[in-house]
Formats: C-alpha cells, structure tokens, sequence
C-alpha cells in the first residue's frame, strides 16, 4: 500500500471512530504539517511557535472536521487545503508579506519531529473544555467553527483585540494541556 492509501485508510477508520487510527493519523500528518509551516514562516521570519501554533490548528480542524473528508481528493491534499488557509490567516492576521511566502511550493515535507500528536480524541476535547470561557470561546468560534474575528467577538461579547489575545493564550494553554497529557 502507498502512503496516501495507508492515509486514506487511517481515516476511514477514524472517521469509524477507531481512536488508534485517529491519533496514528493525526500523528503521521502532523509531523508533515509541522515541517510544511516551518518552511513557510521561515520564510516570513516567524518563528518556531508560531509553526506549532499552525500545527495545533490545523489539527483542531482536521479532528472537529474529519466527518466531511469524502474521498474525492487525497488525505494530504485535503490536508494541506487546511493547512494553506491557516497559514494565510495567520500571515494577514500578524501583518506579514504574502509576496515571500510560497504557499504552493510542496517540498520538504518529510521532516522527522519528535512531536507525537494529540493521543485521543476525548483527550482534545477534555483540554479545550478546561480552558476559560474568554480562551475556549474564541478557539470555538474562529479556529473551529470559522468565524471571523468580528464575528466571534459580537457573539462572545468581546472586543477583536481580546478574541485576537483569547486565541493566542488559549492555543498555548491548550498546547500545554495537551503536552502535560502526554506520557
């Protein structure tokens, strides 16, 4: 079997609700998504936490998401689809130069991490539901659901530097969570 058919099976199998398969399919495709932003913002002069912050991003949406993978396209096509708009949020939001960034430019996706992926499914869900209102509900609203950040303040009650601030503390938070999770 190919890669992206051992992928496509993984998600399959999670979309089934097989929590083995899910987290070897978060973890397979996270260690792609983290060498994918590292090049990219690398680019754009971010740093490295701003690259783990993408990557719990992107696989915040591909957990809460998965239902709607059909199969017409591959897993990491479908994937990076995700990951190419996260990344365009995150450089329109911090103000950075698009002409630098190649957001097409594939390459270099088979960087090996240490990182091990979010364990369980009911692990991500507990995390994010620890979290304070002001942190959870602009994480919900805008990395899940996909809110804009005005939108999500008139429903949150908040101003869009706040959600702006709830987002970035609460993805550390929920970042730390999860690691502190992890054996």
């Amino acid at each position: 079997m190919s890669r992206e058919t051992d992928l496509e099976a993984l998600m399959r199998a999670s979309q089934s609700g097989d929590a083995q398969a899910h987290r070897a399919l978060l973890q397979h495709v996270s260690v792609r998504l983290r060498s994918y932003f590292r090049n990219r913002l690398r680019r754009s002069g971010a740093g490295a936490d701003d690259a783990e912050d993408l990557v719990q991003d992107t696989l915040l949406v591909l957990h809460t998401k998965r239902h709607t993978y059909d199969g017409s396209s591959p897993v990491l096509a479908w994937t990076y689809g995700i990951a190419r708009y996260k990344l365009i949020d995150h450089l329109r939001l911090n103000a950075r130069s698009l002409r630098n960034v190649q957001i097409d430019d594939m390459d270099d996706l088979a960087d090996v991490d240490r990182y091990e992926a979010v364990d369980t499914s009911r692990e991500l869900h507990r995390a994010l539901e620890t979290l304070p209102r002001h942190f959870r509900l602009p994480i919900e609203y805008v990395k899940i659901e996909g809110l804009s950040i005005a939108e999500a303040a008139a429903r949150i009650g908040m101003t869009d530097a706040a959600v702006k601030i709830g987002i970035h503390r609460g993805m550390k938070k929920l970042a730390a969570l999860l690691s502190e999770a992890r054996p």
